[in-house]
């Protein structure tokens, strides 16, 4: 009784560390997470005027037939591109890792790169190779006398997000169909089943919960989604709507947050439905780590076919990127298949005019990863190391961020921090390191899973043994876990970089001058006249670079510091 008594006494034993460590973190989410957020559901509740509570402004939303509109469009859109992203996705998953296929890195490789450019930027270069008057249908009126509406409308909204997102499905179903057990697929040859039959009823089931996780990711992202619609003219959507209402008439207007809580329930209902789809159905392999399907060899006309598909896919994945470069060349590009000549003064306009906007992306994006490790390696070591009350909250509270959209975030921020003015008058809302709080609470639950996944593994015994040698706990902590987890913490911080040095929906709302402009930004403003999009496409590839050096980067240091603990390993035996 005694050594239990102990045993729970121990446990419940927390240091000051901890709980100041915790309240850290509690007051960064509570303030700039929770707070915006409540509020903006708050509002959204409250009837303008009076202060009443009421859902006077939610019947108000139903009436008009543009929101409802609006909304079926962007249910519409979202579905679509996870229809047309599994197109382009699945054969690329299933012939890189079901079959002996040359060069299937290099083809995830190159499906993984329309993440690194935002959508709204390939969406002018989608315009101008597939638009009314774009290379293609240009080429086929000339040819066939009939032209395919690739970017009219909503048809525009589709393709751009499906060629943008669709990498989120081909990651995911490309790592289930990795971990599927071979012996299963043995099992069901063995009784019969090949071909398709094999892939219909045992292979994709089995990789249903990797599919599952990027098709509503890809739906969640697409509906939040607010640059490509309005770069392409498509008002008739939720995130554009709200964005409109409140730069248009105000933060006062009750429907722009109306339809921010009705973004925050769809984002959060998506992610509940692929997590109840998969509820009480067993996808388990008999093997840890699965051992991998068998991987097929393909004939001559088999290898033909496939690799005609994977080069139209890429093809067209590539597009936009391909595009891009092409008009921030191009003099003139209007009404004809290519440009009509080349030049680099593009380049050379934005590097003397828009410097700005590079230094305040690398400025915000690196303090903004920055922030994110590091709350993200605490919050980790809190949930995996210590048993600190209510620490699983603190996972849950960074991760919710997944399901609130950068334009309902932003407009959190403009309605919590506005009135909050500093002694000189200047609202708290309007200052730079709001963006970067911004981004940074946008891009947290990337960064929190590095650290998480890092820190799971690391043994424990290897505290527990410097501890006993009389480390202190904060010693252990820099001497031992942190050197561990540099992998995670790198890639998390990567992955927090990259992904909000091209975040515009947020910015979009806080930004009120150029001086403070990052490249996401200054991206939209060039691309909003005919004139600026040569520079603002140059801009574009720029970007597309910053990004790429950075990823690649990361997986340098992460190849290189994973070698060297293998060679410390080798050494100590």
């Amino acid at each position: 009784m005694t050594a239990i008594t102990v045993s729970r006494a121990a446990q419940i034993r927390f240091s000051p560390g901890q709980w100041l460590t915790a309240g850290l973190i509690v007051a960064f989410l509570g303030l700039f997470l929770i707070v915006p957020t409540g509020t903006v559901i708050y509002t959204a509740f409250v009837e303008r005027g009076t202060g009443t509570l009421t859902l006077v402004n939610f019947a108000d939303f139903f009436r008009s037939e543009l929101f409802v509109r609006s909304f079926w469009n962007s249910v519409y859109v979202s579905a679509m591109s996870v229809v047309w992203g599994t197109v382009f996705a699945l054969p690329l998953a299933v012939l890189t890792t079901r079959f002996d296929f040359r060069g299937a890195m290099v083809v995830q490789t190159l499906g993984f790169i329309p993440l690194i450019m935002p959508p709204f930027v390939g969406a002018v270069a989608m315009q101008l190779l597939f638009g009314r008057n774009g290379t293609v249908n240009l080429l086929l009126n000339d040819m066939f006398g009939f032209r395919i509406p690739f970017m009219d409308g909503l048809n525009g909204v589709i393709f751009v997000q499906s060629l943008h997102y669709f990498p989120f499905i081909l990651i995911n179903l490309s790592a289930s169909l990795r971990n599927i057990d071979q012996s299963m697929e043995e099992a069901a040859q063995n009784l019969g089943s090949s071909g398709f039959r094999l892939m219909r009823r045992i292979v994709l089931p089995l990789a249903m919960p990797g599919y599952l996780a990027g098709a509503s990711l890809v739906f969640v992202k697409v509906f939040d989604d607010l640059a490509t619609p309005l770069l392409l003219n498509v008002k008739d959507m939720l995130a554009p709507q709200a964005y409109l209402r409140i730069t248009s008439i105000g933060i006062a207007d009750p429907m722009g947050y109306v339809i921010s809580v009705i973004l925050i329930v769809v984002s959060i209902t998506a992610m509940w439905l692929s997590a109840v789809a998969m509820r009480n159905k067993d996808y388990s392999t008999v093997q840890r780590g699965g051992g991998g399907m068998a991987r097929r060899k393909l004939t001559t006309g088999q290898s033909i076919v496939a690799y005609g598909i994977v080069g139209l896919i890429l093809l067209l994945v590539l597009s936009p990127h391909i595009g891009l470069f092409l008009l921030s060349i191009a003099t003139v590009w209007s009404f004809s298949p290519l440009p009509d000549g080349f030049t680099f003064a593009h380049y050379g306009r934005v590097l003397e005019d828009s410097s700005v906007y590079i230094k305040n992306t690398l400025i915000y994006a690196s303090l903004a990863g920055l922030i994110d490790v590091i709350i993200g390696s605490a919050i980790a070591y809190l949930v995996l190391r210590t048993k600190l009350v209510g620490r699983q909250w603190l996972d849950w509270a960074a991760t919710a961020a997944l399901a609130v959209p950068g334009v309902v975030l932003g407009i959190g921020y403009l309605r919590t921090f506005y009135g909050v003015t500093l002694p000189d008058g200047t609202p708290l809302a309007t200052l730079w390191f709001m963006v970067v709080l911004a981004l940074a609470i946008r891009r947290l639950p990337y960064a929190l899973r590095s650290c998480y996944a890092a820190l799971q593994q690391i043994s424990p015994s290897l505290e527990e043994a410097a501890e006993n040698l009389g480390a202190t706990k904060v010693r252990t902590v820099r001497r031992i876990v942190l050197p561990l987890m540099i992998g995670g913490i790198l890639a998390g911080f990567v992955t927090s970089f990259a992904t909000a040095a091209v975040e515009l929906s947020a910015t979009l709302m806080l930004i009120q001058s150029n001086a403070d402009a990052p490249i996401a930004y200054g991206l939209y403003v060039f691309m909003q006249s005919a004139a600026g999009r040569g520079p603002g496409a140059a801009l574009g590839i720029i970007a597309v670079i910053l990004v790429a050096l950075c990823t690649f980067a990361s997986h340098y240091v992460l190849e290189r510091s994973r070698r060297l603990v293998e060679q410390s390993h080798g050494t100590r035996h």
